[in-house]
């Protein structure tokens, strides 16, 4: 019989710590599938953020650091610039690179670092217990908004890629989402080809995924994929911001 699916090699052969219906394990097989593919898994270098995916490093069989919270662009800089060959990565949650991280993802995407940023975008905190997160929606209940996150005391939920795309050294900038099979697919095709503008030394690329957390959103995993599109894709918009005209 023909093997049609089988694990990335990219992937190491561990049970993952997500909670269920989380959609982290998703997304590293996707980005796995796409070093695989791309044949970069002996020069790939990854730099894991803080929150859930912390222990990302555990989960890919290539090179990874560990960076401080918010700092993981910063890292990458170093690693990319020191060694220039290397495909370098970040992944972060929005906890990490649309709070603490700001100033480090703006400031890469400002000076044009060839680094590939997966960004995952779950409205909430998820390792540390559930707080706002500068991309939590209007009116959503989290521990530190029980009343739901109102836009006169706690600000609007800031879109990431609606401002990174605005950067020179930004070259590729998508959103995608991870609640479907044919979003799957899409999200598929947009690691790849973040992969691809960073081999052609083309400038920062960033993929932001919308993602879910049933625990902290205390929903099933079923109800997690609906609230996602129901809620999350009217204010979060999917599609490509900024594309290099290179890369297909």
């Amino acid at each position: 019989m023909k093997q049609v699916f089988k694990r990335p090699q990219a992937l190491s052969d561990t049970v993952m710590h997500y909670c269920p219906g989380c959609t982290h394990g998703i997304v590293h097989r996707l980005v796995a599938e796409a070093i695989d593919e791309l044949g970069i898994l002996d020069r790939t270098i990854g730099v894991a953020s803080v929150g859930c995916s912390v222990l990302a490093y555990e989960y890919f069989e290539c090179d990874f650091q560990e960076a401080a919270h918010g700092r993981a662009p910063a890292v990458a800089t170093g690693i990319k610039r020191v060694l220039p060959d290397r495909v370098v990565f970040t992944y972060q949650g929005d906890g990490d690179l649309a709070s603490i991280g700001t100033a480090e993802i703006i400031h890469a995407a400002t000076r044009g670092e060839k680094i590939t940023v997966i960004f995952i975008n779950n409205a909430i905190y998820g390792m540390t217990g559930g707080q706002m997160a500068p991309t939590t929606l209007l009116g959503q209940k989290t521990t530190t908004t029980p009343r739901g996150r109102l836009a006169e005391y706690h600000g609007q939920p800031i879109r990431i890629c609606e401002m990174i795309k605005e950067l020179d050294g930004a070259a590729y900038v998508t959103r995608v989402a991870s609640n479907s099979p044919r979003n799957i697919a899409v999200a598929k095709r947009a690691i790849r080809k973040a992969f691809q503008v960073q081999l052609l030394g083309l400038g920062l690329s960033l993929v932001e995924v919308l993602s879910t957390c049933p625990t902290n959103w205390g929903l099933t995993p079923v109800e997690s994929m609906k609230w996602l599109e129901e809620k999350m894709m009217p204010h979060y918009p999917l599609g490509e911001f900024k594309s290099p005209g290179e890369v297909k």
